[in-house]
């Protein structure tokens, strides 16, 4: 018979990757999009900084801008999560 190394590797991994996969995705996405809080928590400059203090001073296009570059990392989380899908199980194929 096979190698049990082969076994889990060629088998059992394949079909384990699609579940974790999924939670990574919106996993990434939540780092990404929730560092708002730990930037301002700890007084350090970013994104998520730089939206708090326009949310305190009403700057809109500030919030329209960042709210709209969240969701782009949104999408793109979940994109490369569907495409990764394919390359993890070849069942899974996109016509």
């Amino acid at each position: 018979g096979l190698r049990e190394q082969v076994v889990v590797f060629r088998h059992t991994i394949k079909n384990a990757m699609v579940p974790i996969l999924t939670v990574l995705g919106p996993i990434f996405a939540i780092l990404v999009t929730g560092s708002f809080i730990v930037e301002r928590i700890f007084a350090i400059n970013g994104v998520g900084r730089h939206f708090v203090d326009a949310v305190f001073e009403r700057d809109y296009g500030v919030i329209m801008g960042t709210t709209i570059f969240y969701a782009v990392v949104i999408a793109v989380a979940n994109l490369v999560v569907d495409i990764l899908y394919a390359v993890v199980d070849p069942r899974i194929r996109y016509q």
